[in-house]
């Protein structure tokens, strides 16, 4: 294999002649720091497919965006670069547009495994992304807008966006250009340099790994409700994947399965805690309101199907049946 690297656990039994097996070994790289939650999670899945492979596979994990920043996670592992990639499907969007699906959709992962719907947004990667799907982590919670100053709303309960520059990725882009408001897309490292410059006055991230990144330290202000959902992928190298040994393969896809159902059950609980830690130390929380907050949640929810359907309609009609 030249994109996995075998390395052997057993000496030769000489006296025998048998051969050793060899563990498969996964290059993986995660998106987020080291002390982020999204990353904890991550190590505990790899340290339970490492537990359970013990002999047969094994993930080492070489780092996270200082490795590969956050937007050559894609190709990197599109082209083989690296094995696996844990990271969200907002920013991979550029090679798979149809992965704004996870983040448009109400399904629960579960539920996507068996209508077929995970079958299908997997196929989409293998095809366009070289990249075979593992798992839909944190999906149980969404994201929020973070103000610096306190937030104000408008006559029908909507954020007033007009005295707004706000961070955003490519996931959020079309909503906030619907919206009307000033972004600047950038990477999450560059984020603490921007609020404390004041080049931007507003972010948008889900309060997991919020204050992982001291982010809170200037948006003193939670707008709620969430919209989206979290759409966070563990992931493979397609050709990767197929040249592990079928026992690894079935290692590998379980316990992704049951960390994706773990996550789920766990994620929303945690966002919580983390949320109220935040409000503890002096972040406000403003809610929209009434129509505002309505029309709010449609434009996030119209945002992600327009997007997708005018860079490629092929797969549209399939994925909302499937999906919604």
């Amino acid at each position: 294999m030249n994109k996995l690297k075998s390395v052997a656990f057993a000496a030769l039994m000489a006296m025998t002649g048998t051969a050793a097996t060899a563990e498969d070994v996964i290059n993986a790289v995660h998106f987020a720091p080291g002390p982020s939650d999204f990353t904890q999670e991550f190590l505990r899945f790899v340290e339970a497919v490492n537990e359970r492979g013990k002999g047969v596979v094994r993930i080492d994990v070489r780092g996270g965006p200082e490795v590969i920043p956050n937007p050559q996670l894609g190709t990197a592992q599109q082209n083989g670069l690296i094995d696996m990639i844990h990271t969200p499907a907002g920013l991979y969007l550029e090679l798979v547009p149809e992965g704004e699906v996870l983040s448009a959709a109400t399904l629960p992962p579960a539920e996507a495994r068996k209508n077929g719907a995970w079958d299908l947004i997997d196929s989409i990667y293998q095809q366009k992304g070289n990249a075979k799907l593992l798992a839909h982590m944190n999906a149980s919670a969404g994201f929020h807008i973070w103000t610096v100053n306190e937030p104000k709303l408008t006559e029908d309960g909507m954020l007033d966006f007009s005295t707004i520059t706000i961070r955003a990725s490519p996931l959020y882009k079309q909503l906030f250009d619907n919206l009307g408001a000033t972004m600047i897309i950038q990477p999450a490292p560059e984020v603490y340099t921007s609020l404390e410059r004041g080049v931007i006055n507003a972010n948008a991230y889900p309060v997991l790994g919020y204050a992982s990144f001291g982010w809170d330290k200037f948006t003193k202000y939670r707008v709620d409700p969430s919209y989206f959902r979290m759409d966070v992928l563990i992931s493979m190298n397609k050709d990767s994947f197929e040249a592990l040994s079928p026992e690894a393969q079935k290692i590998v896809t379980e316990v992704a399965a049951e960390y994706e159902q773990k996550s789920y059950d766990e994620t929303a609980s945690l966002a919580a805690k983390l949320a109220q830690e935040m409000l503890d130390k002096g972040q406000t929380a403003v809610s929209m309101t009434g129509a505002g907050k309505d029309k709010f949640l449609q434009m996030a929810a119209d945002a992600s199907w327009q997007r997708m359907e005018s860079r490629d309609p092929t797969h549209i009609a399939k994925l909302k049946e499937l999906f919604q």
